[in-house]
């Protein structure tokens, strides 16, 4: 985030917004154009997410929840690698310098990276006339060749996902209004729920090391179960038959589904989930399910890896195939 030019506009932001987060010594202060980051005879694990405003948040989200979310997508994305964070770079793109607002940013974004003990290293801010657009890459470590890929999926692996589906969807189309908005409007506990869960993703870094240890393959939660499945068996040269009725959902996303107010296609296929999706050997699913408890981490095995490249099966409570419209989230 340094600038050769000491008195510019951009140094006097960085300087009083984020150089009192950036406390790892290999961020010099933010006082260098780059940073130091010791590899220590480890992996060093590369990930980047944007957030884009009215694509990945709304113009009127809180800011403090924007930066959290922001780094927290990366963390996710370290966790599914089986990679401990060591620390990240922003890019932040601003219309305008609105002290209360950056502010608010930096309080939420550095909370977030020493409660994950993620530092900031630097990185850069830019004035933009378009969309308010957060930047962050991640970085992580892991001893070496053990980052867990998406590939190595085999048949009969079981199929297992953390948390619950479908949460950050319907939070959002809380915010939009709509059916659900509708169908919630005298439950305002579920509704900061669903929507905290938009907001504010819970990145499954306590379950890295398990992950590693165990999982064949996996990945986040990204784009939505259906799409990103369909992606790690892709990758892996495989295919999966998922039992839909064991995908873990929250009370009020059961309830919605039960009185139809959404369809099981709305939380499987909706994203911002930011859960870990992994396969796991079937002789090491009791020791990581083990894990996950002394974690207090929520997993749920929900249906199988089999032979093949033809595409994921979801089935009904019936054990019928069901036809899905769309698979995940696209930008395009």
């Amino acid at each position: 985030m340094a600038n050769e030019h000491p008195a510019s506009g951009e140094d006097s932001l960085i300087a009083r917004y984020f150089k009192p987060i950036a406390t790892d010594p290999g961020a010099f202060g933010l006082t260098d154009d780059a940073a130091i980051l010791k590899a220590d005879g480890e992996d060093l694990v590369v990930t980047t997410d944007a957030v884009v405003e009215g694509v990945h948040f709304l113009s009127d989200d809180p800011p403090e929840t924007l930066a959290r979310k922001a780094l927290r997508v990366n963390l996710s994305d370290l966790a599914a690698k089986g990679a401990t964070p060591a620390g990240f770079v922003l890019t932040l793109a601003l219309r305008t310098a609105d002290d209360a607002w950056l502010s608010a940013f930096a309080r939420g974004l550095g909370e977030d990276a020493g409660h994950y003990a993620c530092p900031l290293l630097g990185g850069d801010t830019v004035s933009t006339p378009g969309p308010l657009t957060v930047s962050i890459t991640a970085f992580g470590r892991v001893p070496q060749g053990k980052m867990v890929r998406r590939s190595g999926a085999r048949p009969g692996d079981r199929v297992m996902v953390t948390g619950t589906i479908g949460d950050a969807a319907l939070g959002l189309a809380i915010l939009k209004g709509g059916a659900v908005a509708a169908a919630l409007a005298s439950d305002t506990a579920a509704r900061d729920r669903l929507v905290g869960r938009y907001r504010l993703p819970e990145p499954r870094n306590a379950l890295a090391a398990a992950i590693r240890e165990h999982a064949s393959a996996a990945m986040d939660v990204s784009d939505g179960l259906a799409g990103d499945l369909t992606k790690l068996c892709a990758a892996s040269g495989v295919s999966a038959v998922i039992d839909a009725p064991r995908v873990p959902t929250s009370a009020a996303a059961a309830d919605l589904l039960a009185r139809g107010i959404v369809g099981a296609e709305a939380l499987i296929a909706g994203g911002d989930d930011f859960e870990v999706l992994c396969a796991v050997p079937d002789a090491a699913c009791a020791a990581f399910a083990d894990a996950a408890r002394q974690a207090g981490v929520a997993l749920t095995s929900i249906g199988a890896v089999v032979a093949g490249a033809g595409p994921v099966r979801f089935l009904d409570a019936r054990g019928r195939d069901m036809v899905l419209a769309r698979l995940s989230y696209s930008h395009f």
